[in-house]
C-alpha cells in the first residue's frame, strides 16, 4: 500500500467513527475518516453518556475536558421527573439518574454526565485532529467497495463537485449510522422490528422556561397527559430545550407553529416558544445479522437501533469503537491473530441484542402507558390516583435510570479470545450491577490509597494484575512470555486486599479494553497471551 493511503478508512464522523479513529490513532495506526457534512448544529442526538463511555474518555485523557464543557455546570442535579405537565402535578422523581452525580464511587472511575452529543462529537473530534496518524475529510460520502483478501477498495465522492476517488485501505469500518451503505455494500441485514413508534424531536427556545415550573432543576420531565404525552427537557444553555411527543397518529405532521402550539398544550405555560427544529424519527428494535465480512466492519447505528430509552445508542457506539479499534491495531501491528478480528462479532452482536431488548422494554411503558382519567383532577380522589400511579412509575421504570448493571456489567460469554471458566447461555444483564472479576467481564474497578483509579495503572496493551500471594516467578515468565511473543504486557503489583478478594486469584489478565480475558493463581505460559490476542484458538 503507498505511504499515503489510510490503513482504515472510517464511513461516519459521529462518536462511533470517532471513538475507532482515537483508539486506532493513538497507537499509531493510519486512519481517514469520512463524513458527507460537518456535524454540527442541533439535532435529535443522545443527552447521555454513560459511566462506562467517561471512563473510556479518562483512558483517552479527556474525561475532564468533556466535564468542563457541560452546558449547566457538572453539580446540576440529574433528576428525572414524572408530571402530569410541567405546569401540573409530580408523580415520581428519580434522583441522580444514570449515575449523574460527581462524586468518588468505588465502581466506576467516572460518573456519567448529561449534556448534547454534539458537545460530546466536539471533545472526540478535538482530540482525533490531535492525532497525526488520523485525518478527517467532511465533504465525501462513501459509494461502493470491493475487496479480497489483502486490502478494500472504497469508492467515495465529493459531494460538492461528483468527484470520485478510489480509497486503498487494509480495513474499513462502517459507521454510517441508520441508512448505512456500507451495511447494504456488504449484504447485512437488520433483524427485529421496525416502527415500535413515529415521534418528533423538537429542539426550541424557551427564555424562563425553567423559571416557570414548581417542580425543580432535572434532566427530564416526562409529562403524562392525554393532550400530548412527551418528555420535555434542557438541552443546552441559551434557555435551549428539546421535547419530544410520544406515539403521534401517522397523518400527523408538524411545523414551526404547530409544534410551538403543541409544546404549549403540553406543558400548560404559555411561553413564547421559538422553534428551530424539527424532526421525525421511528423507534425500531433492530440489530445486523452479521457484523462483518472479510475486512469490512460495521459499528454504531449501522448495525444496531433501538429506542433512546436508557439513552444507551451512542454510548454502545462509543464501545463499538473501542472494541474494534484496538483490535485491528493488534492485527496490522503484529500481536493480534485473526481469531481476535473474529471476537468482534462474537462480542458485540449478544450485547447489541441485549441491550436492544433492554431498550425495547423500556419503551413498552412510556408516557402513554400511564394516561387516567381524572389524572389531573384537583379533587381528593385525583391526588389518590396520582399517588398510585406514582408507585407503578416507580416501580417500572426504575431500572431505566439505575441501569449500572446494563452499563458494567454485560459480559463476553462465547468468545473465541476470552478463557471462560464455564459457559453461562441463559445469563442476561441485570440493573443492578455486581462487580464480577470472571473472564468475560469488565474488570472491576477500585480507587488506590493515592488517588487514582485503578484503571489508570493500564497499559495500551495487555495488563497482568499481580496480587500478594502471586509468585515472582510466574510473573517474570509472563514478562518473558510476553517479550518473546511481541505482546505488549504491563504488570501492576497490587497488595490491595479489597481488590484481591473482588478478583479472586494471583493473576489477572485484563485487554487493552478494560476486559478480563484470563484469571488464574498460576501463570501457565505464553499460550495464555497466544489465546487472548487472538493468535491461537486453543487455550492451554
Amino acid at each position: 500500500m503507498a505511504a499515503q493511503c489510510p490503513q482504515i478508512l472510517i464511513v461516519g464522523a459521529g462518536p462511533t467513527g470517532l471513538a475507532a479513529a482515537i483508539e486506532l490513532g493513538r497507537r499509531g495506526i493510519r486512519c481517514k475518516i469520512i463524513e458527507r457534512s460537518e456535524r454540527a448544529g442541533y439535532s435529535p442526538r443522545a443527552k447521555t453518556t454513560h459511566v462506562r463511555t467517561r471512563e473510556l474518555m479518562r483512558m483517552w485523557g479527556i474525561a475532564d475536558k468533556l466535564a468542563s464543557v457541560a452546558p449547566f455546570g457538572i453539580d446540576y442535579p440529574n433528576d428525572v421527573h414524572y408530571v402530569t405537565r410541567l405546569s401540573g402535578y409530580s408523580l415520581a422523581v428519580f434522583k441522580d439518574a444514570l449515575n449523574g452525580a460527581p462524586v468518588r464511587d468505588e465502581r466506576y472511575s467516572e460518573h456519567g454526565q448529561w449534556l448534547p452529543q454534539y458537545m460530546v462529537e466536539a471533545v472526540m473530534r478535538e482530540h482525533v485532529l490531535s492525532l497525526p496518524t488520523v485525518t478527517l475529510e467532511y465533504g465525501w460520502e462513501f459509494i461502493s467497495l470491493d475487496q479480497d483478501e489483502n486490502q478494500v477498495r472504497a469508492r467515495i465522492r465529493s459531494v460538492e463537485s461528483g468527484e470520485e476517488r478510489v480509497a486503498d485501505c487494509d480495513f474499513l469500518i462502517g459507521a454510517d449510522g441508520g441508512r448505512s451503505v456500507v451495511r447494504d455494500q456488504i449484504g447485512s441485514k437488520m433483524l427485529g422490528q421496525h416502527g415500535l413508534s413515529r415521534n418528533y424531536n423538537i429542539i426550541f427556545e424557551a427564555p424562563e422556561l425553567a423559571k416557570a415550573h414548581r417542580h425543580g432543576p432535572g434532566i427530564m420531565y416526562w409529562q403524562v397527559n392525554a393532550d400530548c404525552p412527551s418528555v420535555i427537557g434542557p438541552m443546552d444553555k441559551g434557555d435551549l430545550w428539546f421535547f419530544m411527543p410520544w406515539m403521534l397518529p401517522n397523518d400527523v405532521t408538524l411545523n414551526a407553529v404547530q409544534a410551538a402550539e403543541m409544546i404549549r398544550i403540553a406543558t400548560g405555560i404559555d411561553s413564547p416558544y421559538r422553534v428551530l427544529s424539527s424532526d421525525e424519527w421511528v423507534a425500531s428494535r433492530l440489530v445486523a445479522d452479521r457484523h462483518r465480512q472479510g475486512r469490512v466492519f460495521l459499528a454504531g447505528d449501522a448495525c444496531h437501533l433501538h429506542p433512546p430509552l436508557g439513552g444507551f445508542g451512542m454510548n454502545m457506539g462509543v464501545a463499538d469503537g473501542v472494541d474494534l479499534g484496538w483490535k485491528i491495531a493488534a492485527f496490522l501491528q503484529g500481536w493480534g491473530g485473526p481469531a481476535l478480528l473474529d471476537s468482534y462479532e462474537a462480542e458485540r452482536q449478544p450485547t447489541h441484542q441485549h441491550v436492544v431488548d433492554e431498550a425495547a422494554r423500556h419503551h413498552a411503558t412510556i408516557p402513554n402507558h400511564y394516561i387516567r382519567p381524572a389524572l389531573e383532577a384537583d379533587t381528593e380522589g385525583g391526588g389518590a390516583l396520582r399517588e398510585e400511579v406514582g408507585a407503578l412509575i416507580r416501580k417500572q421504570k426504575a431500572s431505566e435510570f439505575y441501569a449500572l448493571g446494563i452499563v458494567l456489567g454485560c459480559r463476553y460469554l462465547h468468545s473465541p479470545v476470552i478463557a471462560l471458566e464455564e459457559e453461562l447461555p441463559d445469563w442476561r444483564p441485570v440493573t443492578d450491577y455486581e462487580p464480577c472479576a470472571a473472564p468475560g467481564a469488565l474488570a472491576p474497578h477500585g480507587w488506590m490509597e493515592d488517588g487514582r483509579s485503578l484503571y489508570d495503572l493500564f497499559g495500551e496493551g495487555f495488563t497482568l494484575l499481580a496480587f500478594a500471594n502471586a509468585s515472582d516467578a510466574d510473573i517474570a515468565q509472563a514478562q518473558e512470555d510476553a517479550a518473546v511473543a511481541c505482546i505488549p504486557l504491563t504488570v501492576v503489583p497490587l497488595s490491595d486486599t479489597y481488590l484481591a478478594q473482588l478478583y479472586e486469584r494471583c493473576l489477572v489478565l485484563v485487554r487493552p479494553d478494560q476486559y478480563v480475558a484470563w484469571r488464574g493463581d498460576n501463570w501457565l505460559g505464553v499460550d495464555i497471551l497466544r489465546h487472548a490476542s487472538g493468535l491461537t484458538t486453543q487455550h492451554a
